[in-house]
């Protein structure tokens, strides 16, 4: 476009410290790695259920069994006290097998019932325990000894106390992970609906374009001028192939936009001629900066109806973007006479600046801003605050 002024700066150096403060520095590998991988822990520990509970079983029988060894051996009793801790870990072993599969079955029911059927299978199966640990002890550390009746209970609190507590810690990780399964599920569909509204407020943009567009088009048809006519529907088929190969919800770099806007400016300019005169300044540090593709085209169009439309000599158009901290500032500017306060919005289709409103509350809540006032040239700004987003996209 020979009326455009556009200006790309070229993004400086950056120093160590610049580099420190925009999160480039490289990511130091764990030397925990290898070592996470071998044992299949380098995934999410509960992503693989099945996997996490047999390695914390075999982890907490095995402390059990290693703890009671080195007890017995501290009080001298004996190496017999090895085979006598063995039958105890396998017996605690298979009981709370026996108990998660009971378990499993219990979580989903009403919590009464899971609260009441689980303290018995607690004290069934320590009850199973204390008489197995009794006759354990009187077969191979005591044998001259003979328990009789409730003798073989004499075991049954601390066996309760060790199954509660393996039931406890059942059901705790498994309702941390039902929870955080039921709150992956809900941020999807959460994302998946905000994506659809998103969705919903893109595509209002194209046909607002496409009809005045088209309408142009019909124009210059009815006036036979055909060259310009073919001209334009060239122009916006080159602007339609770009803008709908972006998935709707996509982010785009802000270089990417601005080729976009200059694509849907080269249609403007076919009907506005020297009218119409668009600049545009793009600070180097912006240009890699993530934005909703077509989030500013809506604004150069209000621009365009409100300014340019309206005037005998037409009008600037001013494009600015420059990085401010953690956020980057997009003003879109023009020289336009306004009355009023209120800014200007489409009235056609009933999009154009609260459309950009809700886009930005989807694609940010309230980290963005969006103002607009009178500017130095007479005319009309929006301002845009987004936070600062890189590096590569999806």
């Amino acid at each position: 476009m020979a009326t455009d002024s556009a200006s790309l700066d070229p993004q400086p150096a950056a120093r160590p410290s610049e580099r420190r403060r925009r999160g480039d520095t490289p990511k130091i590998a764990s030397p925990a790695r290898p070592i996470l991988q071998g044992v299949g822990l380098d995934a999410p520990f509960f992503e693989d259920k099945n996997r996490a509970f047999w390695f914390l079983q075999g982890l907490g029988w095995a402390g059990y069994f290693l703890l009671r060894s080195l007890s017995g051996f501290a009080n001298s009793m004996g190496p017999m006290w090895i085979v006598h801790t063995a039958l105890l870990t396998a017996t605690g072993y298979s009981l709370t097998l026996l108990m998660g599969a009971l378990f499993r079955r219990l979580i989903v029911m009403k919590v009464v019932w899971t609260v009441v059927l689980s303290l018995l299978a607690v004290i069934v199966a320590a009850t199973a325990f204390s008489v197995i640990e009794t006759w354990s002890y009187t077969t191979f550390l005591k044998p001259d000894a003979r328990p009789l009746g409730f003798e073989y209970l004499g075991a049954i609190l601390l066996n309760f106390a060790l199954l509660a507590a393996w039931a406890s810690l059942y059901y705790g990780i498994n309702y941390y992970i039902l929870l955080e399964e039921q709150i992956t599920q809900r941020e999807r569909l959460e994302s998946q609906a905000s994506s659809a509204q998103l969705e919903m407020l893109r595509y209002q943009l194209n046909p607002h374009f496409l009809f005045n567009t088209l309408n142009s088009i019909s124009t210059l048809v009815l006036l036979k001028q055909t060259e310009r006519a073919n001209a334009m529907l060239a122009r916006l088929s080159s602007f339609l192939r770009y803008t709908l190969a972006n998935e709707s919800a996509a982010l785009v770099t802000l270089a990417q936009e601005v080729e976009t806007l200059k694509l849907y400016l080269e249609i403007e300019k076919m009907r506005f001629e020297d009218r119409m005169r668009p600049h545009f300044k793009i600070d180097g540090e912006t240009i890699g900066a993530k934005l909703p593709s077509l989030l500013l085209q809506p604004l150069i169009e209000n621009a365009i109806k409100y300014a340019v439309t309206p005037s005998e000599d037409g009008a600037d158009i001013w494009l600015t973007a420059s990085r401010e901290g953690d956020a980057v500032r997009i003003e879109v500017a023009d020289n336009g006479h306004y009355t009023g306060t209120e800014a200007p919005v489409s009235t056609s289709t009933g999009v154009g600046l609260a459309n950009i409103k809700e886009r930005l509350a989807q694609a940010y809540g309230p980290a963005h801003g969006f103002t607009t006032r009178k500017n130095e040239h007479g005319g009309f700004s929006v301002i845009v605050e987004i936070p600062y987003q890189s590096g590569d996209l999806d």
